[in-house]
């Protein structure tokens, strides 16, 4: 969700289907039922999409993600983490026109690799089912309707789609923003997209652009947004409430935390990169108790810690988590995350233990 900006082309080149999953517990547990997991429909849209979806943020990306550089090897983790995703029945993949930006050395649009991959599937499961969400960046230099449908023409030349499922607005414009929700419209009246959403928008802003598009018959299918069992900030601000009022799908970016809420790191072992700036050894010491927590909690289900974290935002109801997935094996356990509950005790548990942690600092235009 970082702001990876570039101009003009951004470097380019030009059903419900149901999931029967039997989770097993362990002797002594909580006793587990067979779990139909059906598509979900964002908010008041017919487009439906799995309970998961996976996030492409760091797919091309050297200013945040991978050491800042990417490879052959980075990029056949990203090719094998889709088609796993695919394999697994997750076929829900959020991208941006500015991840991967190319003003970063050495950078690959996340939507250029994540069109290739598309592409490379196809023609050998011609049939495969693929949801593609993309985001428009309102740049200060972008003005009225037109800037939308434009720079959505441009990413369906990186994605080498004619439409894509789900077309959001990344985050607030300083200006413009009547003209930039007017274009939402346009792309859904000109068939280039099935449903329209936005991001990083607060309480006041998502209800404008609730009633704008309202107007034209038009649902707002979705706000996707920081939400995580340490960034609670969604139910605290109002944002999460609108969007149950209103029938409007929650998407959770960084539901893992960016990683911290894998157990993978350790106060001796933080993450590398900027996210050590954020995810400290002094954040991570204060972050053990619920880690401690979420995995004697996993152990009774079999599951892993993040497969518990994820599967805590599933329990809130109309969320769609979508962790990042650089390897196939992190979109398999992603997958682990579905087909079993916690329980409401369980939920409210590691709720009272990560509202003792004070959360890092968001993504600065929630408050816009």
């Amino acid at each position: 969700m970082a702001l990876h900006i570039s101009s003009g082309c951004f470097t380019v080149m030009c059903h419900s289907r149901v999931h029967r999953i039997r989770a097993v517990a362990s002797e002594g547990s909580a006793t587990l039922k067979t779990v139909v997991e059906e598509k979900v429909k964002l908010g008041g849209s017919d487009l439906k999409v799995t309970r998961i979806g996976i996030g492409a943020w760091s797919w091309g990306d050297t200013t945040y993600w991978n050491n800042f550089e990417w490879n052959d090897r980075n990029e056949k983790g990203a090719r094998d983490a889709f088609n796993a995703s695919i394999d697994g029945g997750l076929t829900f993949f959020d991208t941006a026109e500015v991840y991967g930006s190319g003003l970063a050395l050495g950078a690959i649009n996340s939507e250029v690799l994540l069109g290739r991959f598309i592409k490379e599937r196809k023609e050998k499961d011609p049939d495969v089912d693929v949801a593609v969400a993309t985001k428009f960046a309102a740049l200060p230099w972008r003005f009225g309707r037109q800037s939308v449908l434009t720079a959505l023409k441009d990413s369906l030349c990186r994605l080498g789609l004619t439409s894509v499922d789900l077309y959001q607005l990344h985050w607030p414009g300083v200006w413009g923003n009547e003209g930039y929700i007017d274009g939402l419209g346009d792309a859904v009246e000109k068939g280039l997209v099935k449903a329209v959403g936005v991001s990083n928008y607060s309480e006041k802003r998502l209800r404008e652009a609730y009633e704008k598009l309202k107007k034209r018959g038009i649902p707002l299918a979705s706000n996707q947004v920081n939400y995580s069992l340490i960034y609670r900030a969604p139910e605290k601000n109002g944002i999460k409430a609108a969007c149950d009022e209103l029938g409007i799908t929650l998407i959770a970016y960084s539901p893992i935390a960016q990683g911290a809420l894998t157990g993978k790191y350790t106060p001796d072992k933080p993450p590398s990169g900027p996210r050590g700036r954020i995810y400290t050894p002094e954040f991570l010491t204060k972050l053990q108790p619920l880690l401690n927590k979420i995995t004697e909690i996993g152990e009774m289900y079999d599951k892993t810690a993040t497969q518990v974290s994820l599967n805590w935002l599933v329990a809130q109801g109309n969320v769609v988590p979508i962790p990042g997935a650089k390897t196939a094996e992190q979109a398999q356990e992603f997958r682990g995350a579905l087909g079993w509950r916690l329980t409401d005790d369980e939920v409210a548990e590691l709720r009272s233990l990560a509202s003792e942690i004070k959360p890092v600092i968001g993504f600065p235009v929630e408050k816009l």
